[in-house]
């Protein structure tokens, strides 16, 4: 994997953001709290694209997205849009 890439130290929103849209991932709820939602990407692979072209490139990388536009993307399982600007990508 390329240095650019920077595995994240979990924030309060990228936890946040996984709580509420875990399901999306894993089909069903596999964390209660915020406490539980941190623990959970510090054990997986979780990183943060800063924009759409830095999550284009991460995933071009790690995944064939041959064909699929921005929101196509975004939309993709593994990826959680933060509030602020960003991307999380949580590969289990």
């Amino acid at each position: 994997m390329k240095e650019r890439y920077i595995e994240i130290m979990i924030t309060v929103e990228c936890a946040e953001v996984f709580l509420l849209n875990q399901e999306k991932l894993c089909g069903h709820r596999v964390v209660d709290t915020l406490e539980e939602a941190a623990e959970f990407l510090e054990e997986n692979m979780a990183y943060v694209c800063r924009d759409i072209k830095e999550l284009r490139e991460y995933m071009e990388e790690n995944m064939d997205i041959t064909g699929l536009s921005d929101q196509e993307l975004i939309q993709e399982l593994e990826v959680f849009p933060l509030k602020g600007h960003g991307y999380l990508v949580v590969e289990v």
